[in-house]
């Protein structure tokens, strides 16, 4: 194939969007006030009723990615600094435990109210490089939507394995989004490892409309017997009322065996957060949004050949260049030929009496809980790429 047929291939199959930054943040035209109008003129047109149960907002209100490519950003997409790195660079166990930490706080990304991903089909993947690090993720249930990742960092040897299954609850005023499944961050090259939860989406729609993380995320690890515990504080009626964008963190690092608190950490996930040593007052910056979640890129393709028929980027994208060309009755047919094509799936398995069994994890579901072991012990590298190793290594 040409060099100028295999570009019109890629252009035809591929779509592959900007992550969303603190930039797009700032300079987003999609304001809460807009959203709303047009989530009620959409309203107007459902008749007193109607059956809701697979209502779906239009394509207008969606990103033009997957939700999938949503969490893989969250580890491969960074500004300049590799935290993620920094994780096991660090010599001392209470600098490694900073790091974590820091690289906790990092994936507090911006949302944008009333826009939502597409909903991942049953066995789609995404997988992608940056630098040293490699990325896979995988659909590995429908009902109810859970999501398996599994990172490497090749130069530092950390691997990390992250299980996402939200569990919407209704509030009244707002709804909460409960996420279940654990993180853990394995530093191979220090025999430690890091278990650490996550918060709670939570989608205020009075008296301002606006969507942020809450709750508490503990991080643990029981070879150095040291462990962190964040708050993500809720802003009060009075901050959202004079607009101010709170987003605060409020949080210790202990000793586990004794409770003794060795530092306090504070400040805002979206701007700074601060240590300060207890024992000394030392005060130092340990996270800085404006370096870790600005000018962030997208993935480019490195090998046409090796991207598999279920990423993301392939799977949406009719449906993204709807979206990205404001072109809502390609959007939606797009959308549909997609649901329709994993529907098809379904009845074929159904006929068969085959169960559908994931590529890249193992699956045992405990309860309410889903445990996802990687079948592989690393992820290769992957056929779309930010940055490369050899830039990274040069930079």
């Amino acid at each position: 194939m040409c060099l100028k047929a295999e570009a019109q291939e890629i252009r035809r199959h591929l779509v592959l969007t900007k992550p969303y930054s603190l930039e797009d943040e700032k300079d987003s035209e999609h304001t809460a006030s807009n959203v709303i109008s047009r989530i009620l003129s959409l309203l107007k047109n459902v008749r007193p009723g109607s059956d809701l149960t697979n209502f779906q907002l239009p394509p207008q209100l969606n990103l033009p990615k997957s939700q999938l490519q949503c969490y893989g950003e969250m580890i491969y997409s960074f500004g300049g600094h590799d935290l993620l790195g920094e994780c096991s660079r660090r010599d001392l166990p209470i600098e490694r435990l900073k790091s974590v930490v820091a690289w906790n706080i990092s994936k507090l990304r911006p949302v944008l109210f009333g826009y939502a991903p597409y909903n991942p089909v049953l066995g789609e993947t995404h997988h992608v490089s940056n630098g040293h690090i490699n990325v896979l993720i995988e659909q590995v249930s429908h009902h109810p939507p859970v999501s398996a990742l599994q990172a490497t960092h090749e130069k530092e040897n950390i691997d990390v394995t992250w299980i996402q299954h939200f569990i919407p609850k209704f509030r009244g005023a707002y709804m909460e989004l409960e996420v279940k499944g654990k993180r853990v961050m394995k530093l191979q090259s220090r025999k430690e490892s890091y278990d650490m939860n996550q918060p709670r989406l939570i989608i205020r729609l009075l008296p301002l409309p606006r969507v942020d993380w809450a709750g508490k995320m503990k991080i643990k690890c029981p070879e150095t017997d040291l462990e962190a515990e964040l708050h993500l504080v809720s802003d009060s009626f009075i901050e959202r009322f004079r607009g101010n964008n709170n987003r605060s963190v409020k949080g210790k690092i202990s000793e586990s065996s004794s409770g003794i608190k060795l530092y306090d950490i504070f400040g805002h996930w979206d701007r700074i957060v601060s240590a300060k040593n207890l024992k000394t007052g030392e005060l130092e910056v340990i996270y800085n949004a404006n370096e870790s979640i600005s000018g962030l890129k997208p993935p480019t393709v490195k090998n046409l050949k090796k991207v598999m028929e279920s990423e993301s980027a392939v799977v949406w994208s009719e449906v993204s260049e709807g979206i990205l060309n404001k072109d809502w009755e390609r959007a939606r047919g797009a959308k549909k030929v997609v649901e329709e094509k994993r529907r098809m799936s379904l009845k074929q398995r159904e006929v068969s009496g085959e169960s559908w069994v994931p590529k890249h994890f193992s699956v045992v579901k405990n309860g309410k809980d889903w445990d996802c072991t990687p079948l592989h012990p690393t992820v290769p590298r992957a056929p779309l790429v930010i940055t490369d190793a050899q830039e990274a290594i040069m930079n």
